[in-house]
């Protein structure tokens, strides 16, 4: 059963300084994981985008996809 944000605050105001700060380096650590992971998301995206992408110097070719 997941806790209310409140009492996951006030449980930390309970903990000593050094708690705190191990309880900050886990976080920040956990932060930067979710960051990496959404970036890494995107890349894939990113490279499924590009692989779609048609690339011509043929003009008629370049209208014909403007208009698709």
């Amino acid at each position: 059963m997941k806790k209310p944000f409140s009492d996951v605050v006030e449980e930390v105001k309970q903990l000593d300084s050094n708690e705190k700060l191990e309880l900050k380096s886990l976080l920040d650590k956990y932060l930067m994981e979710e960051r990496r992971n959404e970036i890494f998301q995107h890349y894939e995206v990113s490279q499924r985008e590009e692989s779609q992408l048609q690339f011509s110097d043929d003009v008629d070719v370049l209208r014909a996809s403007l208009s698709e």
